[in-house]
């Protein structure tokens, strides 16, 4: 029993192999197949893994390309406006020059201006007792460099009335998009809310964004009615920021940084030639001190410089000598930041 039993277990064993052996040969090709094909799968799915890595990373890579060659050609293309601009600027036409003085007068005006002023100061030096050829010259040096000084004078004093008051508005932009603050409505608020000049400035930008012109292009024509350099970097920073994106309170607020650093250099320069300017106004005040010194003392000494043709001619001689060496030593203290 016990015997048949094992023979009979060991019959089952032998079949069980055999039918085994057989069904693993019968479908070998088949298994065979299937793990070839999972490898293949899987080559393919690694392979296809890499192939979209290596394109985004592709993409990426244009991506960045592009951004930069956008980056460069809006640095060339403000390059190339601020040279034109820098060509206009050394002689501005007097309609910007009135307009950057922040006089609301026309040209037509300002040369009215300037007949009347011209008549004054020859009338003036004519009833001073001077010859009719001298009171021509005052007249036309009167009419033609009196109103222009002023109106120089109104440009850079308005200039520097802007640049104290500018990185604050700055900093008020800057709080502003960082509280949620579309831009175009800090910019408003700066223009109901700013001290002038600033003010003007802005409200022009909010003038130009009325009439259809996009916020780049409305900062940069700030440039033409406040010809500074922190108004264009200003404009650059809003154009370059609308073409490429970017965190526009942190470029602001890098820019309302360099401004005052550049404010304190120019404090630190002006500090520092103080010493210089003080020598030459004392090396220019001089000579008429002197003069004036030996007037009260001996003046019969000193008259004939101006009751004879030779001392005018003196006279002549050493005004344009002093205005050159004024001038040189302006040129040579006068420090730009």
């Amino acid at each position: 029993m016990f015997g048949f039993d094992l023979g009979t277990i060991g019959f089952v064993v032998l079949a069980a192999v055999s039918a085994g052996g057989i069904a693993y040969v019968l479908l070998f090709n088949t298994i065979s197949s299937e793990k070839t094909t999972e490898r293949r799968l899987e080559t393919v799915k690694k392979g296809e893994s890499e192939r979209s890595q290596a394109r985004a990373l592709r993409e990426r890579n244009n991506e960045a390309a592009r951004r930069r060659k956008t980056i460069q050609d809006s640095l060339q293309e403000l390059e190339q406006k601020q040279k034109n601009k820098e060509r206009s600027s050394t002689n501005p036409p007097l309609r910007l020059l009135l307009k950057q003085a922040g006089l609301e007068i026309t040209p037509q005006k300002f040369y009215m201006f300037s007949a009347i002023c011209g008549a004054a100061v020859g009338l003036v030096t004519l009833v001073a007792g001077a010859n009719p050829l001298l009171a021509l010259g005052a007249a036309v040096a009167g009419g033609l460099g009196l109103p222009r000084w002023y109106v120089s004078f109104k440009r850079k004093r308005r200039i520097a009335a802007f640049l104290e008051e500018f990185p604050n508005a700055l900093d008020i932009i800057v709080r502003a998009v960082r509280s949620g603050l579309p831009f175009n409505d800090a910019i408003r608020m700066i223009a109901a809310e700013a001290r002038e000049p600033v003010r003007t400035e802005f409200r022009r930008i909010v003038e130009a964004q009325h009439l259809g012109l996009s916020a780049p292009e409305a900062t940069a024509r700030m440039v033409e009615s406040m010809p500074c350099p922190e108004a264009n970097f200003f404009a650059i920073v809003i154009q370059i920021q609308s073409q490429s994106g970017g965190n526009l309170s942190e470029a602001l607020s890098n820019l309302a940084r360099v401004l005052r650093n550049r404010k304190k250099m120019k404090a630190r320069v002006q500090a520092l030639s103080m010493e210089a300017k003080a020598s030459a106004a004392i090396i220019g005040a001089l000579p008429p001190l002197v003069a004036f010194i030996v007037f009260l003392t001996s003046p019969d000494y000193i008259m004939p410089l101006f009751t004879t043709t030779t001392g005018h001619f003196l006279l002549l001689i050493c005004a344009v000598w002093m205005g050159l060496g004024i001038f040189i030593m302006r040129q040579m203290i006068n420090f730009k930041v």
